[in-house]
């Protein structure tokens, strides 16, 4: 339910579809996910301290082990954020990161209540993959770009895909420039960009397994493709934020 529950807690004006979003996101213990990605990610895609933004040649199994625990620490950030701004206690209903834990914890209890500890343990694992894979389409969405401070979002800054497989699976969030420029667009009002913007050389099923099986081969697939984007897409400010980058990794 991860790649639904994503598009469904961008749709603001609808509370019930946001309700559905979080209720699929909480199958996976992901209820963060809705704050730190509608009020983090789509305003710090690009930058150094957004955890959805993977850097070249980074580690795809570290990457998605401090994705999940540095949208906690977002998350919760902006949650205390603002209910210091309204003057709510955090342990009022107001507190959606609480609800959507036990939202989970009562997922855990009826499968606990129908097979046990054991189906209770296949539950749990079943949502660590499910968020796994939800942070390796991140770590793909946007691999080795930069965005330089001061300036917006732009196509250029998500890789794209037009796989017919891969946008029917992921619910066309293989179009990913159309997603950031107005995410509360429901996914097949999503275009299709294919001209100045970042194409990714396959569908995003097959970049995904080979971001978790063979990350060597994702690595060398994409570096032609990031040259591609130094040249033709980077402005002179990118290119200098990438030089400096890939003296740390």
């Amino acid at each position: 339910g991860t790649v639904p529950g994503h598009e469904l807690i961008h749709r603001k004006k609808d509370k019930f579809d946001q309700l559905i979003g979080n209720l699929l996101l909480a199958l996976s213990w992901d209820c963060t996910f809705a704050i730190e990605h509608v009020q983090g990610h789509h305003k710090n895609v690009g930058f150094i301290n957004d955890p959805a933004t993977a850097r070249r040649g980074e580690n795809i199994y570290k990457f998605v082990l401090k994705a999940i625990l540095q949208e906690h620490v977002d998350a919760w950030r902006f949650q205390l954020k603002k209910l210091k701004k309204y003057n709510y206690s955090i342990f009022s209903y107001h507190n959606n990161i609480l609800i959507g834990y036990s939202l989970s914890l009562t997922f855990c209890f009826f499968v606990y209540s129908f097979g046990g500890i054991y189906s209770l343990a296949t539950f749990i694992i079943c949502s660590f993959i499910a968020k796994s894979f939800l942070e390796v389409i991140n770590f793909i969405e946007h691999y080795g770009l930069v965005r330089e401070k001061g300036k917006s979002v732009e196509r250029k800054h998500s890789w794209n895909s037009n796989s017919k497989i891969s946008s029917l699976y992921l619910f066309n969030v293989t179009r990913h420039s159309s997603h950031h420029e107005k995410a509360n667009l429901k996914y097949w009002e999503l275009e299709p960009y294919k001209k100045n913007s970042p194409m990714m050389p396959y569908g995003y099923l097959s970049m995904l397994y080979l971001a978790i099986f063979i990350p060597v081969k994702f690595y060398s697939i994409m570096e032609p493709k990031l040259k591609d984007w130094d040249k033709n897409f980077a402005s002179p400010e990118e290119r200098r934020i990438i030089k400096n980058r890939s003296l740390i990794i």
